[in-house]
C-alpha cells in the first residue's frame, strides 16, 4: 500500500484527485491539506510515502514547502499544477514527477505506474537550496505563518521546536536542522537557534556565554559555538 496525501489549496482539484485515487486500490490517502501549515502537521503526523503537491497556494507555495522537508525523510513529491512552466522545466528531473491540471487519465496512469516502480524517494536538487522567508507554525488550534526575517531564535525541547519572535512564542514540526540550513539563524547550542540580528549582547560565562536579544530574551550559548558567534561580529 502507497501511504499518500494531497495538497491543494483548491477544494474540487482535491477532490477530483481523491476520486481518481479511488480506482487505485493499492494507493491511499491519509490526509487532504489545504495549505503548507496543515500539509507540515499531516506530513509529520502520517509520514507518507508520497505527496501529490500543487505549486500554486497563498502564503506558502507548493517549491517553498517543499524546501521545509526533512531532506532525511523526503517523500515522492508529485508536483500537481496549471502551469506547465512551473513543472516541466523546473521539476522534471528534481521532483518524482508532474502532472497538469486537469490530470489526463492517461498521464496519471503512467505517474501511478512509475510509483509503484520506483521505492527510492527523490531528492529535491536545486530547490532545496533556496532559502525560507516564511515558517509553518501552530499555537494550539490556530495555524501561522511566521516571517523568517521575524525570528528571534528557535529551540527544541521534549515537548518540540518553539519558534520565539518578538512578540509571540508558537511552534513548528520543522526541525532544528532544517530550519539550521534553509534561513540565516546559526547554532548556539545544541537546542537553540539565533539569528544575528536578534543579537543585543553576548555575556561570557564559565559555562559558555549567554546572549540578550534586543527584546531582552535570554539565550544560552554553549562553549562549542562560542568561538564562531565571537567570529561573527569581529570578536577575537
Amino acid at each position: 500500500m502507497i501511504s499518500c496525501i494531497i495538497i491543494d489549496d483548491e477544494p474540487y482539484a482535491r477532490d477530483e484527485l481523491a476520486i481518481l485515487l479511488e480506482n487505485e486500490p493499492d494507493f491511499e490517502v491519509l490526509a487532504q491539506c489545504s495549505n503548507a501549515v496543515e500539509a507540515m502537521q499531516a506530513i509529520t503526523k502520517f509520514k507518507p510515502q508520497l505527496i501529490f503537491l500543487d505549486i500554486q497556494m497563498p502564503k506558502i507555495s507548493g517549491l517553498e514547502l517543499a524546501t521545509m522537508l526533512d531532506p532525511d525523510n523526503l517523500p515522492r513529491i508529485v508536483f500537481v499544477t496549471a502551469f506547465d512552466e512551473y513543472a516541466i522545466t523546473a521539476f522534471e528531473k528534481q521532483a518524482f514527477d508532474y502532472l497538469l491540471k486537469p490530470i489526463e487519465d492517461t498521464r496519471f496512469a503512467n505517474t501511478l505506474a512509475r510509483l509503484r516502480k520506483d521505492l527510492t524517494p527523490k531528492l529535491l536538487g536545486p530547490i532545496a537550496s533556496k532559502k525560507l522567508e516564511h515558517i509553518p507554525c501552530f499555537c494550539g488550534n490556530r495555524l501561522k505563518v511566521v516571517a523568517t526575517d521575524s525570528v528571534q531564535f528557535i529551540y527544541s525541547d521534549m515537548s518540540g521546536v518553539h519558534v520565539v519572535t518578538s512578540n509571540e512564542l508558537v511552534h513548528t514540526h520543522m526541525t532544528l536542522r532544517v530550519l539550521e540550513e534553509k534561513t540565516s539563524l546559526i547554532y548556539c547550542h545544541r537546542q537553540y537557534l539565533i539569528a544575528p540580528t536578534a543579537i543585543a549582547e553576548i555575556e561570557l560565562q564559565e559555562a559558555g556565554a549567554e546572549v540578550t536579544t534586543r527584546s531582552g530574551a535570554k539565550v544560552p550559548v554553549s562553549r562549542r559555538y562560542l568561538k564562531q558567534l565571537k567570529q561573527l561580529f569581529g570578536f577575537q
